[in-house]
């Protein structure tokens, strides 16, 4: 206890002045930003691409869920990196492998090459957000993290739920490859300003790599979106291996990885350190992250625009402007939801944020054919409304429970669930949706979106559950007078 006193009052000692704080977590934060937004920029194309590529459906998903897969795999790295390297060493690694791989993204003449592209992308952005969070909680004093967690709020939620916006106007005019062209001189020019702007001091150890550990993070993450992304394409008799077999191999490899971390991190070897579990309050925030993240991406980012333009008969445009007023909220929140956390704790937030997540997702399986677009907007307004009030809280929650030398290990447990939920939810309910269509016995039929959007649901109900888990915020004491001042008062 005394050495984590002591090295969180050093800590405090080493932290920048405000204006420069602010200055670093500016840099980062919109570096994140141009990055976050490719997870969902290609969701409104899928059907173009599909047609395009000459792939599947459940094929070219894999643009959206192989770039979350990527980066649940790198992320795990993450605490790794953060212990062995700089953050400005880390920062323009990060930067640029994600414009290497934005310019091959443009550049592909196929799906194979575009995958890559995706791939390498993703392989730069899994260092940026555990950066971000890492620097906030030891730049920023606690009673005002809430609030520059809020920040990142626009980052990690309000650019996902841009890029359907983003992406539809860019294919209502253009071609798909400008998805890519317009982002890649955004990404350079953010890693020049970080080049020229970016100095945080900090302390590197020699941490040797684990390869196996690597290696089991990525058979295990892997195998499991592998085997749920199966159920879709062995149900139209397209895929040779039974779904089953690479969701066991990948469930395997996790039980290994976890094991051999818990492990490791007995000599402070560990690849992952676990110890962040022996927290209650991480736990329970880390369950909701993940089931808002499966909502977010796989029902808001992925569902609603395949229902708007299949069942609605909507355009790419229409449908990514129609869920723009939902993604504005979920920014504009995203700070005063920060510093409300800061004066009343998570749970009075948590609890009816998931509640409007809940009936938001229930609305959307009662749509059909007739609905009129406003109604949509207004229920993605919803949904959107519940994510704010959960999203902030929990993420600052969950790390402020941790002694900092945990820190960069909590983040990339946090972002690596978050982007394994993103991708499982997204997995999930593409399988879903297909398994419905394909029960459907006419053409388009709304049967497999409506059977998604329940399962939506029964997430939602879910969550609702578990946040009544989070803990009230504790009342402040009274600091209790020292022994001798109590004798003088007696006196």
């Amino acid at each position: 206890m005394t050495d984590t006193a002591g090295a969180s009052a050093a800590a405090a000692e080493q932290r920048p002045t405000a204006p420069r704080a602010g200055l670093l977590i500016g840099v980062l934060v919109v570096s994140a930003f141009v990055m976050i937004l490719n997870e969902t920029i290609l969701s409104v194309a899928l059907r173009d691409l599909s047609v395009e590529l000459d792939v599947s459906t459940t094929t070219v998903q894999w643009l959206t869920s192989g770039f979350l897969l990527t980066m649940a795999v790198v992320i795990p790295t993450t605490g790794f990196l953060l212990e062995r390297f700089t953050p400005r060493q880390i920062f323009l690694a990060s930067l640029t492998l994600f414009s290497l791989g934005t310019l091959l993204s443009a550049l592909a003449p196929g799906f194979g090459v575009l995958l890559v592209g995706r791939v390498v992308q993703a392989c730069g952005t899994a260092v940026m957000i555990p950066l971000l969070m890492t620097s906030v909680m030891r730049l920023i004093p606690p009673e005002r993290r809430g609030a520059t967690m809020g920040t990142i709020t626009i980052v990690i939620a309000v650019a996902p739920a841009l890029g359907p916006t983003i992406g539809g106007a860019v294919l209502s005019w253009l071609g798909w490859r400008w998805m890519f062209w317009i982002v890649l001189p955004l990404a350079v020019a953010a890693l020049a300003i970080g080049a020229a702007w970016l100095r945080l001091d900090s302390q590197t150890r020699a941490v040797p790599l684990d390869l196996f550990s690597v290696l089991l993070s990525a058979l295990g993450f892997g195998g499991v979106l592998y085997g749920l992304s199966s159920f879709g394409e062995s149900s139209g008799g397209q895929h040779p291996l039974p779904p089953w077999l690479p969701l066991v191999v990948g469930l395997f490899a996790l039980a290994v990885f976890v094991w051999r971390q818990t492990r490791l991190q007995r000599n402070d070897r560990a690849l992952l350190d676990m110890r962040p579990f022996t927290h209650r309050s991480f736990v329970v925030a880390l369950i909701l992250a993940a089931l808002l993240f499966m909502c977010l991406l796989g029902a808001g980012a992925i569902m609603l625009p395949l229902f708007m333009q299949t069942v609605l008969n909507t355009s790419t445009f229409v449908s990514g402007l129609a869920v723009l007023p939902g993604g504005l909220l979920l920014g504009l929140l995203g700070r005063p939801v920060g510093a409300l956390f800061d004066r009343v704790g998570a749970r009075p937030l948590v609890i009816p944020g998931a509640l409007a997540m809940a009936v938001s997702l229930w609305l959307f399986a009662a749509l059909g054919p007739d609905s009129p677009l406003v109604a949509v907007i207004a229920i993605h307004l919803l949904l959107m409304g519940g994510l704010a009030l959960m999203m902030t809280p929990l993420m600052t929650e969950s790390l402020s429970v941790l002694p900092d030398h945990l820190y960069s290990h909590g983040s990339a447990i946090l972002t690596t669930l978050q982007q394994v939920a993103g991708a499982l939810g997204t997995a999930l309910f593409v399988t879903v949706a297909a398994l419905g269509s394909a029960a459907a016995s006419e053409g388009p039929d709304p049967a497999g979106l409506r059977l998604a959007f329940i399962v939506g649901g029964c997430v939602g109900a879910l969550a609702v559950i578990t946040a009544l888990c989070v803990r009230r915020r504790p009342t402040p004491q009274p600091a209790a007078a020292p022994a001798g001042k109590e004798h003088e008062g007696a006196a």
